[in-house]
């Protein structure tokens, strides 16, 4: 027991759950079961995209993003279901209970996976016959598969997870990274998108044993910091904790500064609005995130504050960007009297390690009316790695709140 449980590291748990939309409709209803199954958009008029499919579909050759008629095309058979979104959001909150039942060390990252640390759980039991619980009761109280990787580390338990399923338990230990992580192809590291792989395949680093043994400057030259962070990772290097607050962290990142003197003069503005810009994208880089609404804040002189937001039709990191936005939501809200303070805050934010797998689905059914979605999905694709489809976004009328901002990830607390 005692080498399982080392004295002074770590035993992380990635819970990852297999195919889950469809295999949340197919515990609904058995009949589904052995088929194949797409969850999409529009399946009457055979439009919208694969949204997730059963294992028999992807047997097929059916993927997610794949358009529908295509999908059709390669699978005549293809049974397509609208998604039921409260339906995952339940099932989410089970499957996260269940998990925090063990121990309260759980960090969910999106619907569908999360971390969990288990270094102190050493009295029920081995890692694996603690993973094996977890995957019993699962898949006995809901009838949902997930696949379980154990290892040091988050990065390593995420890598392990993906290497058996559906329904496996894989132990990926660090001296055993040689052997099972280091001859995988390049593109099939966590964290390595489609740009950068190409990037890497550039310098003849094709797997993931390349990378680690590769020439740290030439890297960072290639990617900057990112190079040497994936490096780090390939050699099984992962110093960031489970964080059961990490869902709540923040909501928000804002910076706000007074003017000199009240002004009305424009070039003073923009100027501040900008340096306000830079300061925000600084942090946001910090934290490794990128944000989907930007807020502006204008105070006048007279002590009147008013604040306006506006929700992105992509998401923005750069200063670029962000001072776009925050300079046309002043335009458009200024009233031409003198200012005395303004602000500039970044909200409904998405990790951006997690920017490319990460799938709108509470309003992907009105995005795939619109041709751009598809060239979106391209450049996000492009930009930072592929499938973009995983994590979901919940709006309604009254009350938006989205798994980007990751309020809803904490819900099963509250039973």
């Amino acid at each position: 027991m005692s080498t399982w449980y080392p004295k002074k590291g770590r035993v992380i748990f990635h819970v990852d759950m297999n195919s889950f939309y469809a295999s949340v409709e197919i515990a609904r209803n058995p009949e589904l079961k052995g088929k194949p199954l797409a969850i999409a958009g529009n399946p009457e008029e055979r439009k919208g995209i694969v949204v997730t499919s059963s294992y028999e579909a992807r047997a097929k050759g059916v993927k997610t993003t794949m358009p529908l008629w295509e999908a059709k095309k390669l699978c005549p058979e293809l049974l397509v279901m609208r998604p039921n979104f409260e339906r995952y959001r339940e099932a989410s909150r089970e499957i996260f209970q269940i998990l925090a039942d063990i121990t309260p060390y759980v960090q969910p990252v999106s619907i569908d996976e999360g971390y969990m640390d288990i270094t102190e759980c050493s009295q029920l039991g081995t890692p694996l016959d603690i993973a094996q619980q977890i995957q019993n009761t699962i898949f006995e109280r809901l009838q949902l598969p997930c696949s379980i990787g154990i290892a040091p580390n988050k990065f390593l338990a995420k890598m392990a997870s993906d290497m058996k399923k559906p329904m496996g338990i894989t132990v990926l230990r660090k001296r055993d990274i040689s052997l099972k992580l280091w001859p995988l192809d390049i593109e099939e590291m966590y964290g390595v998108g489609a740009k950068t792989a190409e990037k890497l395949r550039a310098i003849n680093i094709k797997t993931i044993g390349d990378l680690a043994t590769g020439d740290v400057m030439q890297l960072k030259g290639l990617l900057g910091i990112n190079g040497e962070r994936l490096q780090n990772r390939a050699n099984g290097q992962d110093n960031r904790a489970v964080d059961p607050d990490a869902v709540s962290e923040f909501k928000s990142i804002g910076n706000s500064a007074t003017l000199p003197q009240d002004t009305t003069d424009e070039t003073e503005i923009t100027s501040m609005l900008r340096n306000l810009s830079q300061k925000v994208a600084d942090r946001m880089d910090r934290k490794q995130v990128i944000s989907k609404n930007i807020q502006v804040m204008i105070r006048y002189a007279d002590r009147r504050t008013i604040t306006r937001s506006k929700q992105l039709p992509e998401f923005v990191e750069k200063v670029d960007e962000i001072y776009h936005y925050a300079v046309k939501l002043w335009d458009e809200n200024w009233n031409q009297e003198p200012i005395r303070l303004l602000g500039v805050t970044a909200q409904s934010f998405i990790e951006k390690q997690q920017a490319g797998m990460q799938l709108n689905l509470f309003t992907y059914e009105d995005e795939v009316k619109k041709e751009p979605l598809y060239s979106a999905i391209d450049e996000l694709t492009e930009k930072y790695g592929a499938n973009p489809f995983k994590q979901v976004k919940e709006t309604n009328q009254n009350n938006v709140t989205t798994s980007y901002q990751k309020d809803f990830l904490d819900d099963y607390k509250k039973k």
